[in-house]
């Protein structure tokens, strides 16, 4: 299988971070703008899209910055793939931005991006930011 390189997009959004952090951490709010519904049973988030479902582990970093996913089925692959959302609000201005990590073969890099791009539109729809 062909080595994912790490990529990050930092997207400005105009929301608290504590608002924001409903959106990415909590199966309610993962339902309204990531998948079509989301479940879970403490760390184990079941992801379901258009029939089909994918589970991940919620790992929370920082208890209001970072929250972390890793797909179990990557799981037993031996490198340290993983999604994550972080939040940094700017300290003089109160800005928030929500930066998302995720991991993509070189070929597929563009098209990666424009999924979090096209997500991330939904989330801003969803808080109206």
């Amino acid at each position: 299988m062909p080595k994912k390189n790490q990529f990050e997009i930092e997207f400005p959004l105009h929301a608290s971070s504590s608002f924001l952090l409903h959106y990415i951490s909590s199966p309610d709010g993962l339902s309204e703008w990531f998948a079509d519904n989301v479940n879970s049973r403490g760390e184990l988030f079941t992801f379901f899209w258009d029939g089909s479902e994918e589970q991940a582990k919620q790992k929370i970093i920082n208890k209001d910055l970072k929250v972390q996913y890793r797909w179990l089925e990557d799981e037993d692959d031996s490198e340290d793939y993983y999604f994550e959302f972080k939040i940094i609000v700017d300290e003089l201005t109160n800005d928030v931005s929500l930066i998302v990590s995720d991991f993509a073969e070189d070929d597929d890099m563009d098209e990666a991006k424009m999924f979090w791009e096209n997500q991330i539109d939904n989330l801003k729809h969803k808080i109206g930011a």
